[in-house]
């Protein structure tokens, strides 16, 4: 099993980073592949979790520990395979999903891109009690709310996507900045990792 790579960026898109390590490019599907836009040409660790199935071999890469932690976690939920994992770390920090399944809230879970009030119950069931030491103790936000005032902005998924924006180091100033310009690109029904994937775009755009 490969569990994690060292190396450059070499390319971006908008599913996956590949990465030069010692001349050998590896394609790496990551949930925010452009957390490591901001990275080039330096030394960069990714996280990996080696999947093998009978019609491909695939990498999938994370920034953090937590990320695969929580991700081989996910995929041992019935009905969540690998891309669905990824379009919940894409649309929450590990630390926020993980509270959200301490407190059972199903709320937030099923806003989270792939998840539907039965799946999000079967996390709660199963992961409830495996998810020990994993953060979990973030305070979550009331989601009706905040989703209300993101829909008078144009996108209910901003708010859950600027959390997970933040969980990558940008500042509130940058994602102010980010979402005055994004605003007007994305309808009000528009998946939260779509969100995020257009913000991470500007933000590496400058």
């Amino acid at each position: 099993m490969i569990d994690f790579l060292r190396g450059q960026v070499a390319h971006l898109e908008s599913e996956y980073v590949v990465l030069d390590v010692h001349g050998v490019g590896y394609r790496v599907f990551c949930p925010n592949p452009y957390a490591f836009s901001a990275k080039n040409q330096e030394t960069v660790t990714v996280y990996t979790h080696h999947h093998v199935r009978e019609d491909a071999i695939l990498l999938f890469g994370f920034s953090t520990r937590d990320e695969q932690k929580l991700f081989r976690k996910l995929i041992e939920v019935s009905g969540i395979g690998p891309r669905v994992a990824m379009g919940i770390l894409s649309g929450g920090n590990p630390d926020t999903v993980v509270a959200a399944i301490h407190q059972e809230n199903i709320s937030f879970l099923t806003k989270l891109p792939g998840i539907g009030k039965k799946t999000a119950q079967r996390m709660i069931l199963d992961l409830k009690d495996k998810l020990e030491g994993m953060g979990g103790t973030a305070s979550l936000f009331d989601p009706e709310p905040a989703a209300a005032s993101a829909f008078q902005d144009g996108n209910p998924g901003w708010p859950e996507a600027r959390e997970g924006l933040k969980a990558l180091g940008y500042t509130d100033m940058e994602l102010d900045r980010v979402w005055s310009k994004l605003k007007d690109q994305v309808s009000q029904d528009e998946a939260v990792d779509s969100v995020m994937k257009k913000a991470l775009k500007l933000l590496y755009a400058g």
